[in-house]
C-alpha cells in the first residue's frame, strides 16, 4: 500500500470515524484515498478550530479526536490546540504532513520544524522517516495518547513517506520500555488512605477532571455516600458528581462558591481525586487547607508532590483507586457519623450566609446570570454545554448544574478564547442527538467566528448564547476592581451586528436587548434545526462572584459587587 493508504488503514483500526482538518500540498495524497474511505472529513475553516473540534469531539466521548493539516502554516496553526488539549489531558492526535525528506532542513515552501515547535506543548510526538514505520508509528501514537494521563500527540508525515509504498502490518500491541503507565494502586497506599478517611471528622472530596477521564464518577458517588463525604469539583470536573446532589457542594477556586471554599480551608482531611492543585483552585498555596491532611490520587506520577506535600500519594488510575477503597471499607464502614452529619450542618450555614446569588430584582437590563438559569431550566438541565473563556465561562460554572460526566466542555488549563465554537462542532458531531449550546462572550465568539461556516455546512444544530457586554468581561473585572477602573484595551466600540453576521454565514440570528425578551428567545432557538446564534445584551458592569484576589486564600473571597456604581 501506499503510505497515504495505510494512515488510512491505521485510523480504521483504532475506530476513528470523523477526521477534523485542511487540506494542502504536502496531504493531497491523504485526501485522495480519503475521499473513498468511508470516513468523514469535516472541513473546518482554520487549522486552530479543527483541533478545537477534535477536543470537544475527545472531550465528549472519551474517544481520541483526530486531525490531518499540512505543512508549514497549517502545522503551526494548529499549536494553540495542541497545548489547550494537553493541559487538560484529552487525547487529541494531530497528523501534519511534512516537505520531502531530501528537503528537511533546507528552509523549503512551507517547511517547519514542526517537531521542535511542538515538542513543549504535547505528551510526545513523532517524525515518520520511512514509509515501512509509519503504521508502528501511529499505533504507538494512539496508545500514547489515550492511556496513563491521557494528552495531545503530534505525528509528522513527510509527504514523500506518504507517496511510497510498504506491506501494511499493523501492530496489536506496543510496548515503550520507558513507558509504563502504573495504573492499579499499591495495597499498602489504599491501607494508609482508609485509616484517614475513617478517621477525619471533617472530610473533603476534591474532584478534578481525572474523575471524568477514568470513568470513576459512579464509584466517586458511591464513595461520597458510604462516608457521607462532601463533594467539590475543580471547573474540568464539573459533571463527574452530580451537581443537584445534596452532598454536592459545587466548584472551588478563584470563581468557586463560597461554601466549597470555606469548607476546603476547614477541612481535616482533603481526598483528592484526578485533580493537579492548580494555582486557580489552591489561591495563595501557603494558605491552602492549613489543617487539613491529604490523600492524592492520580494517575500521572509527576503530578503527585508537584504543587504541595501530601500524606499518602496513590499513583493509580483514578476508578480503580476508588474501586479498591471501596473494597477494603467493605458495606458499613466504622466512622464517626455524628461529626460528617455536624460538618455538613456547617457546610449549610455558610451556604445560607453567602449563598450563589446576584441581584434578581433588577429589569432594566439582563443580567447574564439570568441567562445561564433560564437555559438550566428550558434544557432541564439535559443540555450539552460548551463555552468560550472569560466572565461567561464561570457564569457557565456557577449556574448551570451539571448532572453528568462529560456535559461541560470547556478550556481550562490554557483557557483558549475561541474554543467554544469549534469544540461545539465536535462535540455534536460525536452527540448528533444531543442539544449542544456555546455559552460565548462578544470578544471570544469573533475569534473563530469563520466556523459558522462549518456548522452551517455540516448541518450542525448547535445553539450559540453571547452574553454581549460590549467588552472584554474579565479584564474589564480586573481593572474595575484592581486598577482604578483605567479601562484599558477592554471596552469593545466596533462590534458587528451578531444577528446580521450570523444570516451571513447561512445561520439564523436572534437578539434579545430586554428581560422580557430572553425566554422566547431561547425558545425559538432551541426549536429550530440549524445552527442559532443568540445575541443576549447583558449588563457590562456585572462581575463574577465570589473571586478570589491573587495571592489571597480561598477563604479570603470578595463576595458582592462594590456598593458604588461604576464609574
Amino acid at each position: 500500500m501506499s503510505g497515504a493508504e495505510i494512515l488510512i488503514e491505521c485510523w480504521k483500526n483504532e475506530g476513528v470515524e470523523v477526521i477534523f482538518g485542511y487540506p494542502g500540498a504536502t496531504t493531497i495524497d491523504i485526501h485522495h484515498y480519503l475521499e473513498t474511505s468511508g470516513l468523514k472529513f469535516v472541513l473546518t475553516r482554520h487549522e486552530q478550530a479543527a483541533v478545537h473540534a477534535a477536543d470537544g469531539y475527545a472531550r465528549s466521548t472519551g474517544r481520541p479526536g483526530v486531525v490531518l493539516v499540512t505543512s508549514g502554516p497549517g502545522a503551526t496553526n494548529t499549536v494553540t490546540g495542541l497545548a489547550g488539549a494537553n493541559m487538560d489531558s484529552v487525547p487529541v492526535l494531530v497528523f501534519s504532513g511534512q516537505v520531502s525528506r531530501m528537503l528537511i532542513g533546507n528552509d523549503a515552501f512551507q517547511e517547519v520544524d514542526i517537531v521542535g515547535v511542538s515538542r513543549p506543548v504535547t505528551k510526545h510526538n513523532y517524525l515518520v522517516m520511512s514509509t515501512e514505520e509509519l503504521a508502528r508509528t501511529v499505533k504507538e501514537a494512539f496508545y500514547v495518547a489515550t492511556t496513563g494521563r491521557p494528552g495531545a500527540v503530534l505525528v509528522d508525515l513527510p509527504k514523500d513517506v506518504i507517496a511510497g509504498h510498504a506491506e501494511f502490518d499493523y501492530p496489536r500491541k506496543v510496548f515503550l520500555r520507558a513507558y509504563q503507565p502504573h495504573l492499579s494502586p499499591h495495597p499498602r497506599q489504599i491501607q494508609k488512605a482508609i485509616k484517614l478517611l475513617l478517621s477525619a471528622q471533617k472530610p473533603v472530596i476534591y474532584a478534578g477532571g481525572g474523575v471524568i477521564a477514568a470513568g470513576a464518577n459512579e464509584d466517586l458517588l458511591q464513595l461520597s455516600e458510604l462516608l457521607t463525604m462532601p463533594v467539590t469539583n475543580t471547573l474540568m470536573g464539573l459533571g463527574g458528581f452530580p451537581g443537584n446532589h445534596p452532598l454536592s457542594l459545587g466548584m472551588l477556586g478563584m470563581h468557586g462558591l463560597y461554601r466549597a471554599n470555606m469548607a476546603v480551608q476547614s477541612a481535616d482531611l482533603i481526598l483528592a481525586v484526578g485533580a493537579r492543585f492548580d494555582d486557580r483552585v489552591t489561591g495563595a498555596l501557603a494558605r491552602f487547607a492549613p489543617e487539613a491532611g491529604i490523600i492524592h490520587i492520580d494517575v500521572d506520577t509527576t503530578s503527585i508532590h508537584k504543587v504541595l506535600d501530601v500524606d499518602v500519594p496513590l499513583v493509580a488510575d483514578a476508578r480503580q483507586a476508588i474501586k479498591a477503597i471501596l473494597e477494603m471499607l467493605g458495606p458499613l464502614p466504622v466512622y464517626d457519623k455524628k461529626a460528617r452529619l455536624e460538618w455538613l450542618e456547617q457546610i449549610k450555614e455558610w451556604d445560607a450566609r453567602f449563598p450563589l446569588a446576584y441581584d434578581r430584582e433588577t429589569r432594566d437590563c439582563i443580567k447574564p446570570q439570568m441567562v445561564i438559569e433560564t437555559l438550566y431550566r428550558l434544557t432541564s438541565g439535559k443540555a450539552v454545554i460548551v463555552t468560550e473563556v472569560g466572565q461567561h465561562q464561570m457564569w457557565a460554572a456557577q449556574y448551570y448544574l451539571y448532572q453528568s460526566p462529560r456535559q461541560f466542555i470547556t478550556s481550562g488549563g490554557l483557557g483558549v478564547m475561541g474554543f467554544g465554537l469549534p469544540a461545539a462542532l465536535g462535540v455534536q458531531m460525536a452527540r448528533p442527538g444531543a442539544t449542544v449550546i456555546d455559552i460565548s462572550g462578544d470578544g471570544s465568539f469573533l475569534m473563530n467566528v469563520q466556523e459558522l461556516t462549518t456548522a452551517v455546512q455540516e448541518n450542525l444544530p448547535i445553539k450559540v448564547a453571547i452574553l454581549n457586554n460590549g467588552c472584554l468581561g474579565m479584564v474589564r473585572q480586573w481593572q474595575e476592581l484592581f486598577y482604578d477602573r483605567r479601562y484599558a484595551a477592554s471596552i469593545l466600540k466596533k462590534e458587528p451586528d451578531f444577528v446580521k453576521l450570523a444570516e451571513a454565514f447561512g445561520a439564523k440570528g436572534l437578539r434579545a436587548s430586554t428581560f422580557e425578551e430572553v425566554e422566547p428567545v431561547i425558545n425559538e432557538a432551541l426549536s429550530h434545526d440549524g445552527p442559532v446564534v443568540m445575541d443576549f445584551r447583558v449588563c457590562p458592569e456585572e462581575l463574577v462572584y465570589p473571586m478570589v484576589p491573587g495571592g489571597k486564600g480561598l477563604d479570603e473571597m470578595l463576595l458582592r459587587q462594590p456598593l458604588e456604581p461604576p464609574a
